[in-house]
C-alpha cells in the first residue's frame, strides 16, 4: 500500500508534468522528453497502449489487437471499458488526435446478406 506522502508526490508531479506537456506545443520536444524519461521498454509499452486505444476506436476485435500488439486481453479489456465511457479521457484524446471512434453496434449489423 502506498504511503500518503507517495500518493501526494505522484499526484503533484503528474499534474505538473501534464501542464508542462500541454504548454510545450512542440511535439518533437515532447517525444524527446518521453524517450528520455522512460526506458526503451517503458516507451514501447506506452506506445503500444496508445496503439491499442486507436485500434479499439477503429473497431478492431480485442483478440486481434492482442495478437497484433502482443498485449494481454486484460489490458485491452481495460482500454475498451474506458473507451465506452462517454466523456472518457481516451475519447477526448482520440478527438484531439483526429481519430474517429467507430460505433461497434453499427459495424456489427451492417454485414447482412440480402
Amino acid at each position: 500500500m502506498k504511503r500518503a506522502e507517495d500518493i501526494d508526490l505522484i499526484a503533484r508531479n503528474l499534474k505538473e508534468m501534464s501542464v508542462t506537456l500541454a504548454a510545450a506545443h512542440d511535439p518533437r520536444l515532447i517525444e524527446e522528453f518521453l524517450y528520455s524519461l522512460f526506458t526503451k521498454s517503458e516507451a514501447d509499452e506506452i506506445a503500444k497502449r496508445w496503439a491499442l486505444v486507436k485500434d479499439l476506436a477503429s473497431g478492431i476485435p480485442q483478440r486481434q489487437i492482442a495478437q497484433n500488439l502482443g498485449l494481454s486481453l486484460c489490458k485491452i479489456t481495460r482500454g475498451s471499458r474506458e473507451l465506452k465511457k462517454p466523456e472518457s479521457a481516451f475519447r477526448r484524446m482520440l478527438q484531439i488526435a483526429g481519430i474517429r471512434i467507430e460505433d461497434r453496434k453499427k459495424t456489427r449489423g451492417t454485414a447482412k446478406a440480402g
